[in-house]
């Protein structure tokens, strides 16, 4: 019987509530009891308070990333996780009590009971989870709750730890689907030994990852192959799957592999989570934030350009292009149009420092940025970010990706008005810079941070107020 991840996701929501519901309960009989502090009345009241700060503690709990690839977390990196949340829950907690009290008296009894609510919750809590996460463990061993697994790779490598796996790493919950081959030549014998089904050459890869219902793909193959890796790579995270990698002994030496339980198999796991839980909502915040006061305090200055654009050559306001957004989705680009109208009737090009399709006034815009002001629209409504690769077309992406596979990391994460990419090297004149602008991108896809946006911005206010920009 293999139960749904869904369900279980449910119940772990579920022990949060409840252990949180009982927490506070807790802390409200220690009140009345211990501390002499009941206020009579209220049975409603303290039922409406109770089924609220459990509502509080699950979204904090889903804000620190509890609730994402929780059945493959460590219990004990879970604790340490939980501890950092509750501080920053019993903080908030009180700090709305005390502001909603009058009087040095009730915020000093506030102060004093604020680390006895915090150990209650903290134990509380910590019990029901590791309670609930034990649970979640035995059933992964025993093979109710499993990993649909793609091996890739037909040779000894593959072989050995297909094997290692099914007899020493059941607590690992992968069950391995089938295998593609690099090489037919050891696919009948990968069969016999593993009985796994040969599902064809790596090049099949997205197909089968779609149509198979992989959800972690094991990259086992031999070094004479590795120069193959960087393919394989990018359309298993283009894919979004949990990808782990056999390690070679040099690796082991740099540091690079991480072993996440103390007898499981080595491999070296590709990041899924480009950023923490509560870095990618803050990050989404300040998105809708900013959008929202750039578009509202900039108005009068955007009617201000629109007149100017329309007033200094012939044409619509704003220019709508179709790029290519987050996992592949297209949406329309919204920019205040600096070139002339029909500038692209001898098909897709890419403009240059001194591009005669250029207006006047678009030359301007594009020095300052001005031109980019519309797709803070974008940004508002989730289709790009403040910060994020530089979105493309269609048409030369199919360009760079003949160049440069490795372009579909772009895709893991929302475009943005700025980029690293663009902060150093600028707009790209052809394909060739587009490539070579495409290391910064990346550079910044696998270093996502708050800090490194803010910095990303900072270099692209000095930009737009020195008129920088090509």
């Amino acid at each position: 019987m293999i139960i749904s991840k869904k369900l279980i996701r449910f119940g772990y929501l579920l022990t949060d509530f409840l252990a949180a519901a009982a927490a506070w309960l807790c802390y409200y009989l220690y009140r009345s009891q211990i501390a002499e502090d009941h206020q009579p009345g209220k049975f409603f009241s303290l039922l409406y308070s109770t089924i609220t700060i459990a509502v509080f503690w699950c979204l904090v709990y889903a804000f620190w990333g509890f609730y994402r690839d929780y059945l493959r977390k460590s219990r004990m990196r879970e604790l340490f996780n939980l501890f950092s949340a509750v501080l920053m829950g019993v903080g908030l907690i009180f700090l709305i009590l005390i502001l909603d009290e009058d009087g040095s008296g009730v915020r000093i009894r506030y102060y004093k009971t604020t680390t006895i609510y915090f150990l209650i919750h903290l134990v509380v809590a910590g019990f029901a989870k590791m309670l609930y996460l034990s649970l979640i463990k035995r059933l992964i061993y025993s093979g109710i709750i499993r990993f649909e697994t793609l091996l890739l790779g037909n040779g000894p490598a593959a072989r050995e730890i297909c094997l290692d796996i099914r007899q020493n790493s059941r607590h690992l919950g992968l069950h391995f689907t089938g295998f593609m081959y690099l090489d037919d030549s050891a696919s009948d014998e990968m069969e016999a030994e593993t009985g796994l089904l040969n599902l064809g050459h790596y090049s099949r890869l997205a197909g089968v990852l779609e149509n198979q219902g992989i959800e972690q793909v094991v990259v086992a193959i031999e070094a004479t192959d590795h120069p193959h890796l960087e393919e394989i790579l990018t359309v298993a995270e283009g894919k979004n799957r949990i990808i782990s990698i056999l390690p070679d002994m040099y690796q082991i030496l740099l540091g690079l592999v991480k072993v996440q339980h103390v007898f499981g198999t080595p491999l070296i796991e590709i990041r899924k989570d480009l950023m923490p839980v509560w870095q990618q909502v803050t990050k989404r915040a300040i998105d809708i934030t900013a959008s929202l006061l750039v578009l509202v305090l900039g108005s009068p200055f955007f009617l201000l350009v629109a007149l100017i654009t329309k007033f200094t050559s012939r044409g619509p306001i704003l220019f709508f292009q179709e790029r290519i957004g987050k996992d592949g989705a297209p949406f329309n680009i919204i920019k205040f149009r600096s070139m002339y109208v029909n500038a692209e009737k001898a098909g897709p090009a890419l403009s240059s420092q001194h591009d005669p399709r250029i207006t006047p006034w678009g030359r301007f815009m594009r020095k300052t940025r001005i031109d980019e002001f519309p797709q803070f629209y974008n940004v508002l409504i989730g289709e790009m970010s403040l910060v994020g690769p530089r979105p493309e077309r269609q048409f030369f992406i199919d360009k760079i990706m003949e160049k440069a596979p490795h372009y579909r990391h772009l895709t893991r994460v929302k475009p943005g008005i700025t980029s690293l990419g663009q902060v150093k090297y600028g707009y790209a004149e052809n394909v060739d810079q587009m490539v070579k602008r495409l290391k910064f991108d990346i550079l910044y896809i696998e270093n996502m941070s708050l800090g490194m946006d803010f910095r990303i911005l900072i270099h692209t206010v000095l930009t737009v107020l020195g008129a920088k920009g090509k």
